[in-house]
């Protein structure tokens, strides 16, 4: 099992900046690829940012492409999401997910924490 917990959701203004956090425990973090989800008011979830597990495969959604970067760092256990130039259709609860497996984590992931809601004002 693997435990996640987001933090770093609010309320920032158009063109502005947030950067989310990922906090796990349990099984080996650095075993496991990180994924960011995002879910806005009456649509379905969608994929955003997902991270291999030693960093050096990433790959964006393209409405977050030049705008968003995935990171993480496994001496901490913890995976980020940094939002530059904020849109209002960014507006949603973002959630951090886990798997053994970067190829489909985009499609199924195993690990699911319960999301920070992400407010972008116009």
């Amino acid at each position: 099992q693997v435990q996640l917990v987001e933090s770093g959701g609010g309320l920032v203004e158009a063109g502005g900046s947030l950067r989310l956090s990922c906090a796990a425990s349990g099984r080996t973090f650095s075993g496991h690829a990180m994924a960011w989800f995002r879910q806005a008011p009456g649509s379905e979830r969608e994929f955003v940012a997902a991270i291999g597990w030693n960093g050096g495969t990433r790959f964006y959604a393209d409405s977050v492409t030049g705008r968003f970067i995935i990171s993480r760092d496994n001496t901490k256990s913890t995976a980020s999401l940094q939002m530059n130039n904020l849109k209002t259709e960014d507006t949603a609860v973002y959630y951090c997910a886990a798997d053994s497996r970067l190829s489909t984590i985009r499609i199924k992931a195993s690990y699911w924490g319960k999301g920070t809601l992400v407010t972008v004002s116009s």
